[in-house]
């Protein structure tokens, strides 16, 4: 692992107004953090910016002096390696953990308290990492009518992911996602005038029309108990995630912007505060199970979920401070297509579902997406 050398001192910057506008690095990120989001989805990493790729850096192994530059090189590549096969393996695992941990009845309706607890572990290791013996970031305290809107929106951003979980097949649940981009993208138009390029534009037209078809076929009754579907209360509660994740995913940037915070400064006020907020609601509306008669194995998969959430968040800043927009982006597309042909291969459907069309078209939009983004953002200046 790291070591726990002394980090280099983040070089301050100007305070900017909240109502700046995202640059194409934040538009172009705003894919890569919605991706890791569901990882958990109370971690949005907003990847361009400077302060998180200061901190990341902090993570990183330090180097003995009289190391070699090629040795230094071939050993930061290892553990860029290392953290994103750390962080696929664990967003995977921690989807299709959910899900197994959804698919029991009497605990699909305790959402808010698993929130909760997601929420405390998300602290837990920020907390930990923020500690003189590790001091990876300096904590900030952000006044509390200042981080209430974004905790409540932290909140609605994991709680209905996880609720489409719940009622939808995982192959659905992930596609999906993808129409975060659009619904960012749009937000940004409506909210700070920023338009995206025309090519980027004509790219989520596929995108959008694949999800659509996903949508469709995926809800549609079988006659066969053995193939998995999506009912009309998942897809409610996707689209209404997708809504409440972009608009999360548009404030972390603005917020960040606002209060010229990092990311693990920012989180680590929002999680304590999103999990306190619940404590309010969970008697009114989580239905509680037996707690004896729950399976030891699903206690053990709760437990798993909230230990591959703190190596998302922790992979994440790792990956933040070691690698650029190209290779996170890889790394997002390689994750979700990965977890959608998992979930295929888990739902009993055939090879000539009609669904699977709507998955390629989807996918292959995105990828085209963030490929026309990428030399948008790497264009040389004139």
């Amino acid at each position: 692992m790291a070591s726990l050398g002394t980090r280099s001192r983040r070089p301050s910057s100007g305070a900017s107004s909240s109502t700046e506008v995202p640059t194409e690095k934040d538009r172009l990120s705003s894919f890569e953090g919605i991706d890791n989001d569901y990882s958990s989805q109370h971690t949005v990493v907003n990847e361009s910016s400077a302060r998180d790729v200061e901190e990341g850096r902090g993570l990183l192994k330090q180097e003995p002096k009289n190391q070699t530059t090629r040795d230094s090189s071939e050993s930061n590549f290892g553990w860029a390696v290392f953290w994103i096969i750390v962080n696929t393996l664990a967003t995977i695992g921690i989807v299709f953990t959910n899900k197994a941990i959804f698919s029991d009845p009497s605990l699909k309706l305790a959402q808010l308290t698993f929130a909760a607890f997601h929420f405390f572990m998300t602290w837990l290791l920020l907390f930990t990492l923020s500690r003189p013996q590790f001091a990876y970031f300096n904590p900030r305290r952000i006044p509390l009518q200042e981080i209430i809107p974004l905790s409540v929106a932290m909140s609605l951003n994991v709680i209905l992911p996880n609720l489409s979980l719940a009622f939808s097949t995982v192959t659905f649940y992930q596609v999906a996602r993808i129409l975060l981009t659009p619904t960012v993208a749009t937000m940004d138009f409506v909210l700070y005038k920023s338009m995206l390029p025309r090519n980027a534009i004509l790219a989520l037209i596929p995108a959008c029309l694949g999800v659509a078809m996903v949508s469709y076929y995926d809800s549609l009754p079988t006659g066969n108990i053995n193939v998995k579907t999506t009912s009309s209360l998942g897809v409610m509660f996707a689209f209404s995630g997708i809504f409440a994740s972009s608009l999360y995913t548009v404030w972390i940037k603005s917020y960040q912007r606002k209060l010229q915070v990092s990311s693990m400064q920012l989180l680590f006020n929002q999680a304590p505060v999103s999990a306190f907020l619940l404590l309010y609601v969970i008697p009114f509306v989580d239905i509680f199970p037996t707690w004896t008669e729950v399976p030891a194995a699903r206690w053990l998969m709760i437990l798993m979920s909230g230990v591959f959430a703190a190596l998302i968040n922790l992979s994440q800043f790792f990956i933040v401070g070691q690698t650029g927009p190209v290779s996170s982006t890889v790394v997002g597309h390689l994750k979700t297509c990965l977890i959608v042909a998992l979930g295929w291969a888990t739902s009993g459907r055939s090879v000539g579902d009609k669904s699977i069309i709507g998955v390629f078209i989807a996918i292959a939009g995105i990828i085209t997406y963030s490929i026309v983004m990428l030399r948008h953002v790497t264009r040389p200046l004139r």
